[in-house]
């Protein structure tokens, strides 16, 4: 398979044209001089034609078409409202643990101001979401409600349309609140890790217990009464978290299919490699191996059932992402702000209690336009490294927090997380072809 970064084509070629290709080989005198033992002088020269004519008409070694980018003009488009800075778990890995005495839940006149800043501050635009976070969103579940029903009520008083999600580890899923969910088609990522032994080794209750059974009990109630509800409803998909204890996390994705979930997600712990389960750079091949693995097994379930999904499998190629998401992602910062229990604003959640990174708080509803400026101007263009990058359009120049976490800077992105992004965009586009083979371009 050869990707051509700036077309956003994949191609599948024969032997001939991959060794044409890698060695750089441009004029039949040259090819014919280091190729011609292993292939015939008509082969050459038709592949070479081929070759010409994909150059003129842009599908291979594509000029960058977004070279003098500049980005959009600061919008709010999102919030994710930290509803619950407190947790009925204790995952040793979480970026969001906080002693007891911090803990805090988001009061509801908080979380209606919120949705107010962001009614205001997304401009003409008509969707604009609210994501509930936490620790345990749940264990604010009165604020949650309220805050859906406030924002549809003032949503349509001003012509907008509002989008909710909420990350849950499943335990607080009662039936009440499932009936909450799925009637007001909010949007559930459903966490949890795989395997029951490595979801316990480090997602513990605050008592130090496994949490895996009684996660996957309510979970299983969840997507059942998800299947079963015949209106509309929002998405739902599983996400796990694999660390340097489960490099083998193939297998976790086969036992979540075995316990009847389609809709699944494993990412990456964001953490220092100086943590017991932190990824290391030794950890690499092993890694690039299991998502070749992955794909591999997606790809022979997929044949059984359609409606499997890899979350992070599914890219697209010929429409995608708008362009400011496909150079810039999230859109931390400037498109997509946190909000934590007092008002606070971030730029996302992962840099919630990091005083250098207070943008403002939604009751006064000023930004620190420095920090928004230093945002918005963090893409694929202004950061090291990415311009030179085959995955920079499918990257986006990786998440910010990972960045800064590991060097101290938001311009400069984790060299880890890099490489584990190239080795899980291989796997997608390998997916990606051998899905669509009889079309292939």
């Amino acid at each position: 398979m050869v990707f051509d970064v700036h077309s956003q084509v994949l191609h599948e070629v024969d032997e001939l044209a991959w060794e044409l290709l890698r060695s750089g080989l441009n004029t039949y005198a040259e090819a014919v001089e280091k190729l011609g033992s292993r292939f015939g002088t008509a082969d050459i020269a038709g592949a070479l034609g081929e070759i010409t004519a994909l150059r003129a008409r842009g599908l291979l070694y594509a000029p960058d078409p977004h070279a003098d980018y500049d980005p959009p003009p600061p919008l709010v488009k999102a919030l994710c409202l930290n509803v619950a800075h407190h947790c009925n778990l204790a995952c040793r890995y979480c970026f969001a643990a906080a002693p007891e005495a911090a803990a805090k839940l988001m009061p509801k006149a908080t979380a209606r101001r919120a949705v107010d800043y962001l009614l205001a501050a997304s401009g003409a635009r008509r969707h604009v979401e609210i994501d509930f976070f936490g620790g345990e969103p749940l264990l604010n579940f009165p604020v949650i409600r309220d805050t859906v029903e406030y924002a549809r009520r003032r949503g349509k008083a001003v012509g907008k349309e509002v989008g909710f999600t909420v990350t849950t580890n499943g335990l607080l899923l009662t039936p009440e609140i499932i009936r909450f969910l799925l009637n007001n088609r909010v949007n559930v990522v459903l966490s949890l890790d795989g395997r029951p032994e490595v979801h316990d080794r480090l997602r513990h209750t605050v008592r130090g217990q496994g949490s895996h059974a009684a996660s996957l009990t309510r979970i299983r109630q969840f997507v059942s009464a998800w299947r079963q509800w015949d209106g509309p409803r929002g998405y739902y998909y599983l996400r796990g978290t694999f660390t340097r204890h489960n490099l083998d996390f193939a297998d976790d994705f086969c036992y979540l299919v075995d316990q009847g979930f389609d809709k699944i997600s494993l990412e990456p712990v964001v953490s220092l490699p100086c943590t017991d389960y932190g990824l290391r750079e030794e950890d690499l091949a092993e890694i690039r191996y299991e998502y070749q693995r992955l794909a591999d097994i997606y790809l022979e379930l997929a044949r059984q059932n359609a409606g499997l999904r890899f979350f992070h499998f599914q890219i697209d190629l010929d429409e995608g992402p708008c362009l400011p998401k496909r150079l810039a992602g999230c859109g931390a910062g400037h498109a997509y702000l946190a909000v934590d229990a007092e008002g606070d604003l971030y730029p996302c959640h992962q840099f919630i209690g990091r005083e250098e990174f207070l943008m403002g708080n939604v009751f006064t509803a000023e930004l620190r336009y420095d920090l928004v400026e230093h945002f918005r101007h963090a893409h694929v263009y202004t950061k090291e490294g990415c311009v030179r990058c085959w995955a920079k359009f499918l990257c986006s120049g990786g998440c910010h927090a990972h960045a800064y976490l590991e060097n101290r800077s938001v311009l400069k992105p984790s060299r880890l997380g890099c490489a584990l992004m190239r080795a899980r965009l291989e796997a997608a586009l390998y997916v990606q072809a051998a899905k669509n083979t009889p079309t292939a371009r």
